[in-house]
């Protein structure tokens, strides 16, 4: 008799659910919300535009939240790491400097004055 794949069942013969798994016991909800609000964070922090640019950031709102989702130990490590990622986010894109010319190389000859 094989009992590698032996789940405990129900009395009515159904398979009863696994609640050792954190996933189990989400919300159904839940991840749809979570996905929307990393979805308004990209949309306030990346430049897009259109329909087709905003089909791009639901895309990569969705994976985002698939791979925490996976990687996850349990529900308080996936939101832990959800809102770290949206923090770190908001801080770089507050800290950024918005100057044309920050990263304009120095001319070696010296010739960095304005010409009249």
């Amino acid at each position: 008799m094989d009992t590698n794949n032996w789940r405990p069942t129900a009395p009515g013969g159904e398979p009863v659910m696994d609640m050792g798994d954190w996933r189990t016991q989400l919300q159904p909800d839940l991840r749809k919300r979570i996905v929307n609000k990393v979805l308004d964070t990209l949309k306030r922090h990346l430049p897009f535009s259109g329909e087709e640019g905003l089909q791009e950031l639901k895309k990569i709102a969705v994976r985002f939240e698939e791979k925490i989702y996976t990687a996850a130990t349990n529900q308080s490590d996936y939101l832990r790491k959800i809102s770290l990622k949206m923090l770190t986010l908001e801080t770089k894109s507050q800290n950024t400097i918005p100057t044309a010319n920050v990263n304009k190389p120095l001319d070696p000859g010296g010739n960095n004055a304005a010409k009249h």
